[in-house]
């Protein structure tokens, strides 16, 4: 009897009654700070971000799971505005702990010891597919072909821009000096594709192409494609929003150049003299030449505007090229849509080549400059062929100019 009184006594029920509310706030603060400190999988809860590094969540990371590495990258790309991390996320020469932790040089000591840690915990390997959904770059490109990286995740895609042309014009050049920009990936051998290679299919094509993330835009070069017939044609089939740029050069300095390149590899060839006129008596060219026919830009051009409205081609001056290399590259920049990033500090000029070479090239911490093959010495041409070849030019680059809007000076 007493016992029944003891547990029907209303004060020890309004006890238990407060016990219970008690522990079930205690449990549901619990679950609230569980959830703020981005440890739970059901709310996750976004991290304040950078203009650089968007919309952090814990559940897309898979290898640094923990809060104390995810600050330790957002406090590096936070101090760090100008470090590029889809730069790094693209490199094929990623090396997990010497990169990662030498970007974080705004880390303090302890911090970096932390991340050097946790990267050596990790065998010296990151997730790169997640380490960029992390800062904010998609995984995949939609539409895009491709297989995963074993040192990151990209995509292999058909080129959205071309170097279409022309040989001895500067093309190489014009490449090597795009390929700094962290958002251009270009391959660096021409692929021949619209002119020798085509029968081979897209497949093989895109297959040739390096990977690229979301953002990033896959180019490549083969000077042979502007004076291609089929070469237009075969371009608009594979995507008619692709950007074609063309490097020209007066046609005369461009043909004697042509011709030094092959006597280079064919010493016993006949004199530029004799391959330029079909009669040096009556002075009429030879257009069947090829080193001739290259530079006639005004006909080549007629069968591209076929298929791409000019808006789609720019053409770039060889001769700038050489004596203003940044402001042309300025305007290249603008025409693909990627920031001005590639500037006057990147480059210096070769008093021995006589070309513009960069300060640092792409994945190289030391000047380059292009090869000995570049900047030949022009063997000396006889000043009256020269002349005949000019006025020949003229009348053909007149309308080049019209065409294009630009006056390149080439007879001055």
């Amino acid at each position: 009897m007493a016992f029944s009184r003891v547990f029907s006594d209303p004060p020890s029920r309004s006890i238990f009654k407060k016990f219970v509310v008690m522990l079930c706030s205690l449990l549901t603060s619990l679950y609230f700070l569980y959830c703020l400190t981005d440890r739970c999988s059901t709310m996750p809860t976004p991290v304040r971000a950078s203009d650089q590094v968007m919309g952090f969540l814990a559940s897309d990371f898979q290898d640094w799971q923990s809060l104390r590495r995810k600050r330790l990258l957002q406090k590096m790309m936070m101090s760090k505005p100008g470090y590029d991390a889809a730069k790094l996320l693209a490199s094929q020469r990623f090396d997990a702990e010497r990169d990662v932790v030498g970007a974080a040089g705004a880390l303090d000591r302890a911090d970096a010891d932390v991340l050097r840690s946790d990267l050596r915990l990790a065998g010296g390997s990151v997730d790169l597919a997640s380490l960029a959904r992390l800062a904010g770059f998609p995984a995949k490109a939609p539409g895009s072909a491709g297989k995963l990286s074993q040192l990151g995740e990209g995509t292999k895609k058909l080129p959205q821009a071309i170097i279409i042309g022309v040989k001895k014009g500067g093309t190489r050049a014009l490449l090597e000096f795009l390929r700094v920009h962290p958002d251009i990936r270009a391959v660096g051998a021409e692929p021949h594709f619209f002119d020798r290679n085509y029968d081979n299919g897209l497949d093989w094509y895109r297959d040739l192409m390096p990977k690229t993330l979301e953002g990033q835009i896959t180019m490549e070069k083969t000077p042979s494609y502007f004076v291609t017939k089929e070469a237009p044609a075969r371009i608009y089939a594979m995507s008619p929003e692709t950007r074609l740029i063309v490097v020209v050069r007066d046609p005369v300095t461009r043909a004697i150049s042509d011709y030094t390149q092959t006597l280079s590899k064919k010493p016993d060839i006949p004199t530029f003299e004799s391959l330029t006129f079909k009669n040096r008596t009556t002075g009429l060219i030879d257009t069947s030449w090829s080193a001739v026919q290259i530079g006639i830009y005004a006909k080549h051009l007629d069968n591209w505007l076929q298929y791409f409205p000019m808006r789609q081609i720019l053409f770039v001056s060889g001769e700038r090229l050489i004596s203003d290399p940044a402001g042309e590259l300025g305007r290249v920049q603008d025409f693909l849509g990627l920031k001005r990033i590639i500037t006057d500090k990147h480059f210096y000029f070769n008093q021995t080549k006589g070309f513009p070479c960069l300060k640092k090239a792409e994945g190289s911490s030391k000047p380059h400059c292009l090869g000995k093959t570049k900047g030949r010495t022009h063997p000396n041409i006889d000043p009256e062929v020269v002349q005949r070849l000019r006025d020949f030019y003229r009348p053909f680059n007149m309308k080049f100019y019209q065409m294009t809007g630009r006056i390149f000076g080439w007879d001055e």
